[in-house]
């Protein structure tokens, strides 16, 4: 079939414009504050093989991530007796293409007219604030993955359109926030229902062959752009390095190597040198890094292509199983998913600089800033599980200062406004600015971080995972790092500078203060 490039650019947006309204639909259905708030979701479409044709405006750490947990879910269907219209599969195990327990994925097949094989798949993938576990929210300081709550395999929630409710009931009884829980589902469950609705449609109006063959041909085209983005960068070998603060249990300096290979139209990202594994929970798992090196080179390229498995295939990535990049089974990975992911994209990014100094900034915050609190007994009696990533600076670029107080890279939160959390939760916000002066200096300066202070109106429990603690976001180019974080905790008016990684019994009138890092600076700060 010849290719009509008008029609190439109509199913480019129609694929696109599926995921982005599956997004819509999650988070106006969707019961908590994270998801409907935050949106801390993504949404995209699949081909029969599970490789991703296109992907919503969402979470890149997801997104990059996502097509191996379909691939998860076909496979495990394949020895099941394989899949029925109305079908969903969910799963969140981190070791099948997952990224850390509570980002809860669910996997939805479209067949087209009387075939008993899927014609493509829609998938999204949701954070639910809490999945069990030792800590409330679900972010825990763990040595183990069976300490960070449930592990859900590839399995079968809802069955020809009937919903498993001993699975559902089994998931509820394990988790703080049943209530708020079944409702995310419900939204998820109302996502892949209008993903499947909507590429239906796509194929009655086109037929199938058509669909199938420019789902293919956009891959090609992705592919095809992203190896001239990739002819731009010079030929030759990019060492660079970059270190975690911690993992909250003892372990310092965790160190993330990448020695970069540029030939021609191909790139060779290779992780093997990196620090093993570690005990506490900042490993990641290899969909995490792939998430990352998708990322970064999909921003390299300038042009509006679609963000799918083409894009891929002239990368190599290299890690080793074990290591702090490639973690094995059964390791502590909440973190991973978060802080981790941050710090391979600096790392990616101080090797590109090395290539490119005209073109790739300095690093951002290189953290999310992850607060859970929460509490079985919380306001009048109610459970309640609040996460959020905090926003920090941006790192410099060559043409423009960082922007302050933004979320960047790995995460595309947005921030949970005042309002929400103080209707949702027992705080009361004492404080919430840009944290001054605190980008890096340069002939362009950092961006700012940001400070967020709330007073708890009920006992709880406090986890925090942050990086940036001890070392700020380095500059680029002579440009100067930005200045670290804080965690501060304020109890009878004494306050108490807390490491990057706690967790905490807080008190009713105690002060939790999050001061989040600025970005590095970029270029020689002129006299």
């Amino acid at each position: 079939m010849s290719v009509n490039p008008i029609l190439l650019e109509v199913f480019k947006n129609r694929f696109s414009s599926i995921a982005e309204e599956m997004g819509v639909t999650l988070t106006h259905t969707a019961f908590s504050p994270n998801i409907k708030e935050r949106r801390d979701l993504s949404c995209a479409v699949f081909d029969a093989k599970g490789d991703m044709i296109a992907q919503a405006a969402h979470i890149p750490v997801h997104l990059g991530s996502m097509p191996l947990s379909v691939k998860s879910a076909m496979a495990a269907m394949k020895k099941n007796g394989g899949f029925d219209k109305g079908d969903m599969v969910m799963l969140n195990d981190p070791f099948k293409g997952g990224t850390h327990l509570p980002d809860i994925t669910l996997v939805a097949p479209v067949f087209a007219n009387n075939n008993n094989t899927p014609a493509f798949f829609v998938a999204n993938r949701a954070h639910h604030a809490d999945v069990g576990g030792m800590a409330s929210g679900s972010m825990p300081l763990s040595s183990s993955l069976f300490q960070e709550g449930l592990i859900i395999p590839p399995v079968k929630i809802l069955q020809r359109g009937t919903l498993n409710t001993e699975l559902m009931r089994l998931i509820l009884n394990n988790v703080r926030t049943p209530a708020e829980r079944e409702g995310d589902f419900s939204a998820q469950f109302m996502s892949n229902t209008i993903g499947v609705r909507r590429m239906r449609e796509c194929i009655e109006k086109h037929g199938l062959e058509t669909c199938t063959t420019y789902a293919r041909k956009l891959m090609d085209y992705s592919e095809r752009i992203t190896r001239q983005a990739i002819i731009d960068i010079p030929d030759g070998e990019y060492e660079f390095e970059d270190f975690l603060d911690d993992d909250g249990l003892g372990t310092e300096d965790i160190r993330i190597n990448l020695t970069l290979k540029i030939s021609g139209d191909t790139a060779r990202l290779d992780f093997s040198r990196c620090d093993d594994q570690v005990r506490g929970s900042v490993n990641a798992v290899r969909s995490i890094t792939l998430s990352a090196v998708l990322y970064v080179f999909r921003a390299l390229v300038a042009r509006d292509i679609p963000t799918n498995a083409g894009c891929m295939r002239p990368i190599e990535v290299i890690t080793r199983r074990g290591s702090i990049v490639d973690a094995s089974f059964p390791a502590a990975v909440a973190g991973g998913n978060v802080e981790t992911s941050q710090r391979i994209v600096d790392v990616i990014l101080g090797a590109l600089a090395q290539a490119m100094p005209d073109r790739i900034p300095a690093a951002s915050q290189g953290t999310m800033n992850n607060v859970t609190i929460g509490d079985a007994h919380g306001m009048e009696g109610a459970p309640f599980a609040y996460y959020e990533t905090l926003a920090g600076g941006m790192g410099a670029s060559p043409k423009s200062p960082g922007e302050s107080a933004t979320h960047s890279h790995m995460t595309n939160t947005l921030n949970t406004p005042i309002e929400a959390l103080e209707y949702a939760y027992p705080f009361r916000v004492g404080e919430y600015a840009i944290r001054r002066d605190t980008g890096g200096m340069g002939k362009h300066q950092g961006g700012d971080g940001m400070v967020r202070e709330i007073e708890l109106l009920s006992d709880c429990e406090i986890t925090v995972l942050s990086e940036r603690r001890t070392r700020g976001a380095f500059g680029v180019a002579g440009g100067q790092p930005g200045k670290p974080g804080l965690n501060i905790l304020t109890r009878n008016d004494q306050p108490e500078t807390l490491p990057g990684k706690f967790h905490r019994t807080l008190k009713k009138g105690d002060h939790i203060r999050i001061e989040t890092p600025g970005g590095g600076g970029f270029g020689t700060p002129e006299s």
